[in-house]
């Protein structure tokens, strides 16, 4: 026996829908609550948490960190969504989106406030005049593989990795609809990449910074356990830009920052200092 939805003239939410996220999903924007958020001493306060989507500003400060760039100091600040720390009023005034992550540069007067992590890539690039193309062609590739970046991960992460890992019953049809988008934006990666070392091309870049935490942590497996579902190895092109980006320090540091899960060596809960970084990954097994 199946059962169909109907859905009514007007929608209502009245109970939850269930699934991993369902006690903090509501169909309103806003504060719910007040809370001010903590600041560091660093020009750069980061309010994030090491999902794909955070874990690609933090690699991008550790990569200017490692061009020498003294000015890219942060503090990074651990915003728990599971708990709800986004709906703060703090958070809130930063971010009127209440999605991480998001942050403030002090070292302007006054202060600016920037959201949604392909702008913060791209304002961090503008800023410090690093890691995006200056030959305006080259820059030009880049920009569509950073916008095709916004646009396509939602599908993996909303659509796939939700039903796929998170809804609270296994559907055939989401399922499905979703892997089937996903395996096609992998194909697209993979044919892309035969003939370029980096999405710009031989210049790695914040397009490859945005899409790597999505799409090198999916196919190096450590992304919704679905590498083997996915059939990744049938991408060797995907697969050796993953693993050549996983090889950079810098994405080794990043990578962990506000981070509260998996192995003890990875799990930088806060980052205010190097040293931070250092003391975890010095767990690390040889």
């Amino acid at each position: 026996m199946t059962s169909e939805y109907t859905p009514p003239k007007v929608w209502t939410t009245d109970t939850e829908t269930g699934g991993t996220w369902a006690s903090i999903n509501r169909p309103t924007a806003g504060a719910r609550h007040e809370q001010a958020l903590p600041e560091g001493e660093h020009p750069l306060q980061l309010y994030s948490m090491g999902t794909p989507n955070g874990q690609k500003v933090t690699i991008m400060l550790e990569e200017l960190l490692a061009l020498g760039i003294t000015e890219a100091q942060y503090d990074a600040h651990m915003i728990r969504i599971g708990d709800g720390d986004q709906f703060s009023s703090g958070f809130v005034a930063v971010n009127p989106n209440s999605k991480i992550p998001a942050l403030v540069d002090k070292s302007v007067i006054p202060a600016v406030n920037v959201f949604e992590s392909g702008h913060i890539l791209l304002y961090l690039a503008e800023k410090f005049g690093c890691l995006l193309p200056q030959d305006p062609a080259t820059k030009t590739v880049a920009m569509n593989w950073l916008f095709w970046l916004q646009g396509s991960a939602p599908y993996l992460g909303g659509g796939f990795g939700h039903f796929y890992a998170y809804a609270p019953e296994k559907f055939e049809y989401p399922i499905n609809r979703f892997t089937m988008e996903t395996k096609r934006q992998l194909d697209l990666l993979n044919n892309h990449l035969a003939d370029n070392r980096y999405l710009a091309g031989e210049e790695y870049s914040i397009a490859d910074i945005a899409t790597w935490p999505w799409y090198g942590n999916l196919v190096l497996g450590k992304l919704y356990d679905a590498a083997e579902f996915l059939d990744v190895a049938s991408y060797p092109h995907l697969v050796r830009w993953a693993q050549e980006i996983s090889e950079r320090q810098a994405v080794q540091r990043g990578r962990i920052v506000n981070r509260a899960w998996g192995e003890e060596w990875e799990q930088v809960v806060e980052r205010h200092s190097a040293d931070d970084i250092d003391q975890v990954l010095a767990k690390q097994p040889k």
